[in-house]
């Protein structure tokens, strides 16, 4: 894991904000339903910021053409982060589907089959 420093933090964290209200507002691209940006992880030289999206209620098919409608966009979104952010050079924009929210929906079902099947294993237990 690379180290964090205070400034890329906070210009990841800017970044974040920034970007979330671009796609949102600005954007104007069919393809594109409800974009969560998730986390910027920005490179120690403020060169390069990896931008972890997601799809809300998306399948993996839209998933993947979020990221890739992004990416196309990716120049133009850096044009109206430059207008935006007091930075002398703006990172360069790399888009990544975030698999956090798979992984943390799929742990919850599993969790919730486990306690399901525990209570049937319960009631099937005879009493005294």
């Amino acid at each position: 894991m690379p180290r964090d420093f205070p400034r890329t933090r906070r210009v990841g964290e800017q970044i974040q904000r920034e970007l979330a209200e671009l796609i949102r507002d600005e954007l104007r691209d069919p393809r594109l339903g409800m974009v969560t940006v998730s986390e910027v992880e920005v490179s120690r030289d403020l060169a390069h910021a990896k931008v972890f999206v997601t799809a809300l209620g998306g399948s993996a098919e839209e998933n993947a053409e979020t990221v890739a409608v992004l990416s196309k966009a990716s120049g133009y979104l850096r044009k109206l982060l430059g207008q935006r952010l007091r930075l002398r050079q703006v990172p360069a924009l790399h888009f990544h589907h975030d698999t956090a929210f798979d992984r943390g929906d799929r742990l919850s079902r599993l969790i919730d089959e486990a306690v399901e099947e525990d209570r049937h294993q319960d009631d099937d237990k005879p009493k005294g």
